[in-house]
């Protein structure tokens, strides 16, 4: 069977869960970026047309969200897992890797749904419907539910466009394809406000925030004549500017604007619980040069070929050697490829 038959018999595995059970539990990935979201507010909405008992859960620790992610409709969160959680089919959206997952608490659902389109996805559910050429998981949730015959009101349909344009850079990176743009064309049809949406995500920007962004761009460091342009922001940092842990979403498409850049690298100091002291690292390539996937697995991280990240408990020394060291092995290997295929 071809891996396109594959998914697609995967596909309608899935369709048939969704329509022949009736309670459910929603789960993404920790620290939820705007294509999680909408993929647990999406979802939700199509389970709820069709009458289908849902509950959206994020952890505590995962809480607040960005100010960015205030339009996403999420009453009734919940925040524990439900009573009930062994006799509910658990679905997980763009979860990568459940080990080192706040929502891995709910793994004990009668079912586990696992529906991804990150290439490394480490294949955990009792049913994996991984589709590594989906621009983002919001456009998986939007195909369901033109398979169910559902058609999304306009709060939905504004959670997967949301999805749908943080995942794909605004429709700039690679992964943006034919059907992307379908797919904005149908949200757009269904109520969604692309002004209104686009002002609120990147230009309703809160002073700490602004703060952050200015000192991060003071602070950055460059090595291996750009192979990796790097900032770091200790805890330190984040109180001096007033700033949240989640202003510092955004930061890192300016390292990676940097003329030269092959990889960035935003690394962040964990100011509370209990990995305090430790870091959080988000890495963003601008080539086939590296996959920074790679990279963030060896660390037990992960993500996609030009976006991944991990958290890691490694001195700062240890841990610019370590991003030095592996950007390196890709891009010289490449290199010295790429040398002997002009030889030969």
């Amino acid at each position: 069977m071809s891996e396109q038959q594959t998914l697609e018999l995967t596909r309608e595995l899935v369709l048939e869960r969704i329509r022949e059970d009736d309670r459910f539990v929603l789960a993404t990935h920790e620290n939820p970026d705007g294509d999680a979201l909408g993929s647990l507010v999406g979802l939700h909405g199509l389970l709820g047309a069709l009458g289908k008992d849902s509950a959206m859960f994020i952890a505590p620790e995962d809480l607040p969200l960005p100010d960015e992610y205030s339009l996403f409709p999420l009453d009734g969160l919940i925040q524990a897992p439900p009573a009930d959680t062994a006799e509910r089919t658990v679905v997980f959206l763009d979860c990568g890797n459940i080990d080192r997952n706040s929502a891995s608490v709910l793994r004990d659902g009668r079912h586990l749904l696992n529906i991804d389109h990150h290439h490394d996805n480490t294949r955990f559910g009792t049913l994996d419907y991984v589709v590594p050429g989906a621009s983002c998981t919001a456009e998986i949730i939007w195909d369901l539910m033109g398979g169910l015959g559902v058609r999304p009101e306009a709060d939905v349909a504004q959670a997967l466009y949301i999805g749908l344009i943080t995942d794909t850079g605004r429709f700039m990176y690679e992964n943006t394809s034919p059907r992307a743009h379908v797919m904005a064309a149908e949200m757009i049809d269904a109520g969604v406000d692309v002004s209104a949406v686009y002002r609120h995500l990147y230009e309703d920007m809160p002073p700490g925030k602004m703060a952050l962004l200015a000192l991060a761009l003071t602070q950055v460091q460059r090595f291996d004549a750009g192979e990796l342009t790097l900032s770091v922001l200790s805890a330190a940092d984040f109180e001096r500017v007033s700033a949240e842990e989640s202003h510092s979403e955004g930061i890192i498409d300016h390292l990676r604007a940097l003329r030269g850049t092959k990889v960035a690298a935003l690394v962040r100091e964990i100011g509370a619980g209990e990995r305090k002291g430790q870091h959080k690292v988000s890495l963003r390539a601008t080539g086939d040069d590296v996959d920074v996937s790679v990279i963030a697995r060896a660390q037990g991280g992960g993500g996609h070929r030009r976006a991944a990240g991990f958290s890691t408990a490694l001195e700062m020394s240890e841990l610019t050697s370590f991003l030095r060291g592996a950007i390196a092995e890709q891009v010289h290997a490449t290199a010295d490829g790429r040398a002997a295929a002009t030889l030969a």
